[in-house]
Order: C-alpha cells, then sequence, then structure tokens
C-alpha cells in the first residue's frame, strides 16, 4: 500500500513500484477508479467540487471509495494477482485497531504501508503544478488544509517512509532500498 497526503508524490512511487515488481502488481488507484464518482456525487449532493475531506465527505464519500477498494483488491488478490493500493488511508494507517480490521477485510495476510513523505513546501508547489480542480478548497486556505491533515504525522502502524522531497532519482533510490 501507498499512503500519503495528496501531492506528496504516491502516484510517482506506485509507477516507480511497478516498473520494479515482479509479478508486476495491480494498481488500484483511488483518483483513478473513484475520482468521476466523487465529482457526481458532490454535484449531485450540491456539495462544493473540491470537497475531499470533512465529516460529510468521511459519511457519504470516503467510506464507499475505500470499501470498494477494499473488496476490489481482495478480489483480484484471491485470485492471485499482487495488489498496489494507493491513496492517503489517512484514517487506519493512524489507528492500529482500524489498520488491523481493515487488513483483515484486505484477507492478504501480508500488507506492507509506504508511507510517502514531502516538506510542506514541496508539497504546496506539487498540488498548485498537477491544477486539478479537486484542490481548490486546499490552495483556498493551504494553512489551515495543513493543519488538518499534518503532513509530517507519520503512521501510527509499521511502515516504510520514502521521502519525495526531492528529485525522482532519489525517490527511487529509496524504493530500491525498501524493496530490497
Amino acid at each position: 500500500m501507498v499512503a500519503g497526503p495528496p501531492g506528496a508524490g504516491k502516484s510517482t512511487v506506485a509507477g516507480e513500484l511497478l516498473r520494479r515488481l515482479r509479478p508486476v502488481p495491480a494498481l488500484l488507484d483511488k483518483d483513478t477508479l473513484y475520482s468521476g464518482f466523487v465529482a457526481a456525487t458532490l454535484r449531485a449532493a450540491g456539495r462544493p467540487v473540491g470537497e475531499r475531506e470533512g465529516p460529510w465527505y468521511d459519511e457519504h464519500i470516503k467510506i464507499h471509495e475505500y470499501a470498494g477498494l477494499t473488496r476490489t483488491a481482495r478480489e483480484i488478490a484471491g485470485h492471485g494477482c499482487p495488489v498496489v493500493l494507493s491513496g492517503p488511508f489517512s484514517g487506519p494507517i493512524h489507528d492500529p485497531a482500524a489498520w488491523d480490521a481493515w487488513t483483515e477485510r484486505l484477507g492478504s495476510g501480508r500488507v506492507r504501508l509506504i508511507w510517502v513523505y514531502c516538506d510542506e513546501r514541496t508539497l504546496r508547489e506539487r498540488i498548485v503544478a498537477r491544477g486539478s480542480e479537486r484542490d481548490g478548497a486546499k490552495l483556498a486556505d493551504f494553512a489551515a488544509y495543513v493543519a488538518r491533515i499534518r503532513p509530517e504525522r507519520r503512521p501510527a502502524v509499521p511502515h516504510i517512509l520514502i521521502d519525495n522531497t526531492g528529485p525522482v532519482a532519489e525517490t527511487a533510490a529509496q524504493i530500491v532500498t525498501a524493496i530490497g
């Protein structure tokens, strides 16, 4: 599993993993799978298009995104194909009991968490650079956003740290060491 805050570089890390792992795992990226669904649900509910966090989002959308990812990963892995999940996973990675319950639902027995970190300045630069409509609320009050997501807070469960603040070559070298 590749986890970390939006903009930290989860897609970069997942791509580097896919280039190196054999057999090549299936990649289930939360945004790739659910961004259209999320946008349509937000519009239908009259919510801001950039809303991607908070109590309403958690109750009406996030719970279904993660349930769908979990069921899909379990089904794919059940047929013998390794899976890489990519998303923030901010709930289970910071709560050991939730992590244990969630990894049990995945059913694969062995889940390795790779946590992607980058500093606050780099995080903002990357969010701006990707130019995504879904990031509007984050950028409107970036200081409040950072205070909520606390990107420096490490997971409370065993994990491999990838510091993605530097160039891709440095990130790739960390991945090679991590999967050794």
